[in-house]
């Protein structure tokens, strides 16, 4: 019998690109719900229940509605890819690549909280040194990124294409965020291993799919004597061995004259940069991923893969 998956909000811009993901494939069955019974509470509770596995594309409240609604049935497995649970002991973190044994929790998790796309470059450019023993456990790191606009939802994907909203955002790049306290910061402390909060100060471009996330970083602060070259070995041997996330050879970085944002957008997989200073003293740490694909969706067939080869 083929496992049963519920996309519990599949007619949001998360929903709607794991569905895409997931057309045509044979080994499993889709479950769906009519999008005018989606606010029916006790349909949507049905097929919850009736789920092998059930992924959330739902806002915080809804998502933890969703879990209570199927508290008492140990059959079914959830991927949650809301801010609920990312920091939740009980949850495993849907970062596959974040740690050698990370994939293993994950394919025995009943419940997994699929990260966030700004997480997701930060965690995967910061971890992989606080696990080397190069970049110190109180480091004051800073995160800068900037996101296509899908990844704040209908209501940013209408106000940017449609001229006509009374709330129409014409700018071609803004910030936001703006008081430090967005919903991210908690997972990049805690799955990044740092003591302080990072600051973080995210923005919005007009393009609608892809993301770059940067970690300057100096070198005089790192530990263990490090320098462009450790930096760069310590990510790429994290990264061995898997497909998913490409750690950039430095001779390659050094010849580029730009990074593309939307260079993998529609892709779910995640590129790595380091780039250093000339004098030696300073270096930028690079993540390119799609805000929707490694970022969201593409997270979350994949959590769901890995699931299913329980």
């Amino acid at each position: 019998m083929k496992p049963k998956i519920f996309i519990d909000g599949e007619h949001g811009t998360t929903g709607l690109q794991i569905r895409t993901r997931m057309a045509g494939r044979a080994d499993v069955e889709l479950l769906s719900i009519p999008e005018a019974e989606r606010r029916n509470a006790a349909m949507r509770e049905d097929f919850l229940n009736s789920a092998d596995i059930a992924i959330l594309c739902l806002p915080d409240d809804a998502s933890k509605e969703a879990v209570a609604m199927t508290a008492a049935n140990n059959n079914v497995r959830i991927i949650d890819t809301s801010t609920a649970y990312r920091v939740h002991p009980d949850w495993a973190y849907g970062f596959a690549e974040m740690d050698k044994v990370q994939g293993e929790k994950i394919r025995a998790a009943r419940y997994v909280a699929n990260p966030g796309c700004y997480p997701t470059g930060a965690i995967g450019l910061v971890r992989p040194l606080r696990m080397a023993g190069i970049l110190p456990e109180s480091y004051m790191i800073t995160v800068n990124a900037v996101s296509g606009y899908t990844g704040g939802g209908k209501q940013m994907i209408a106000q940017i294409e449609d001229a006509t909203n009374p709330e129409h955002i014409d700018a071609p790049h803004f910030l936001y965020g703006l008081s430090l306290k967005h919903k991210h910061v908690p997972e990049m402390k805690i799955h990044g291993m740092l003591e302080r909060s990072p600051i973080f100060s995210p923005s919005v471009g007009k393009f609608p799919q892809g993301m770059i996330v940067q970690v300057p970083l100096f070198i005089d602060h790192l530990l263990d004597g490090a320098n462009l070259e450790s930096v760069h070995k310590a990510l790429a041997d994290h990264y061995a061995g898997q497909d998913i996330v490409e750690v950039v050879p430095l001779e390659v970085s050094a010849k580029l004259p730009r990074v593309n944002a939307v260079e993998l957008a529609g892709k779910d997989t995640m590129k790595l940069f380091v780039f250093g200073a000339p004098d030696g003293e300073q270096l930028n740490l690079v993540a390119l991923l799609d805000n929707l694909g490694k970022g969201a969706s593409g997270a979350a067939v994949q959590n769901m893969d890995l699931m299913l080869s329980a």
